[in-house]
């Protein structure tokens, strides 16, 4: 007999299916308790109505995410664990375009309604379990700096320097400017952030020992 987590559960994985297949605005309780074969009335037992069901599903995705972006092996090398990490991000959001573009979009149906001035809090959300992946960011980026790899212009300012190239770069792969061969990671991406970090004084030598790292590492 399933329990009351699990048919809530249940009702969360429905709702990250339907969003990304459907986007947000298909989202209701009727075509939530159809996806997940059970009634209307659950989705107000657990939730308490759709208000309830869009923050569990926000909850979920950005706890996904930060699991993409975080469950990878800490090396002596910052620089090859960000390029990693970069990796997983492209990686996530290509594998997921609706959820990701919902969980970033600047639009009134974002996952993420919580913005902040990352460039003054240090934080992309007021959301803590929204945060946890930028805090990521954030670390790989201390550790670089720390590392004496690139100029310290401000850990927060830096990361969100390093996360519009890839989130732009991203959309547009995603939109299909760059076609479907990974050219968007090998002719554009990738030249971008190497560019920048050389821009803020890392060698490209060792940016390309840093890269073979970091192959290997995947």
């Amino acid at each position: 007999m399933a329990t009351v987590s699990d048919v809530r559960q249940a009702l969360v994985e429905a709702g990250v299916r339907l969003v990304e297949r459907d986007g947000l605005t298909a989202l209701s309780a009727r075509s939530l308790a159809a996806e997940a074969g059970t009634s209307t009335m659950a989705v107000y037992t657990h939730f308490r109505g759709m208000t309830g069901v869009v923050e569990a599903i926000a909850r979920e995705a950005f706890a996904r995410f930060t699991r993409a972006l975080t469950e990878i092996p800490r090396t002596d090398d910052p620089v090859a664990d960000f390029i990693v990490m970069g990796l997983r991000y492209r990686e996530f959001a290509l594998a997921n375009p609706e959820r990701y573009q919902m969980m970033f979009g600047t639009f009134a149906t974002s996952l993420n309604r919580h913005h902040t001035d990352l460039t003054t809090t240090g934080s992309s959300s007021d959301r803590e379990e929204f945060a946890v992946s930028f805090e990521a960011l954030l670390d790989v980026v201390g550790r670089m700096i720390e590392s004496g790899r690139i100029r310290d212009d401000g850990v927060s300012v830096i990361a969100g320097r390093l996360w519009s190239i890839t989130h732009g770069a991203v959309l547009l792969e995603i939109a299909g400017f760059f076609g479907h061969e990974d050219h968007g990671l090998t002719q554009i991406l990738a030249p971008l952030v190497f560019d920048t970090l050389v821009g803020l004084g890392e060698d490209r030598e060792r940016i390309d020992r840093s890269l073979e790292k970091a192959l290997q590492a995947i």
